[in-house]
């Protein structure tokens, strides 16, 4: 999709996509690339089960296991990579004072934390450039 089709605004609710304010043309393109911007977790493993050649039952298993996988490394407070695709890791984020959206002009205190982060790998980049 390129930038003057991305003023299509799209609205997900109840997993119903909705187009507001298009024109026809780009109404049919949006509609055409309508599977490819929403990826859920049931579509990734439809299209992983395709091109295995597996039911979706294992496909579904296979996946929560790499999910899995991932989720007990980090717990660890080690590193994940897969060649090709990316690393995953652990940052450690420091504790900062930060607004009250509720009330602007209240500042609280956000206390340090751990997140996961993903830098993609160098043959993903690629392929999305």
């Amino acid at each position: 999709m390129n930038k003057k089709d991305a003023q299509v605004t799209f609205f997900a609710q109840n997993r119903q996509k909705v187009l507001i304010g298009c024109e026809p043309v780009r109404i049919l393109r949006a509609v055409l690339t309508l599977n490819y911007l929403f990826m859920t977790k049931q579509n990734l493993v439809d299209s992983a089960a395709a091109a295995a050649g597996v039911s979706k039952r294992v496909a579904a298993d296979v996946l929560q296991a790499l999910v899995d996988a991932v989720t007990k490394t980090l717990k660890k407070g080690d590193s994940l990579t897969v060649t090709g695709f990316g690393t995953f890791r652990v940052s450690k984020r420091a504790a900062r004072m930060g607004v009250n959206p509720r009330k602007p002009t209240e500042r609280i205190k956000i206390p340090a934390m751990k997140v996961p982060t993903f830098k993609a790998g160098k043959t993903l980049k690629d392929a999305v450039r």
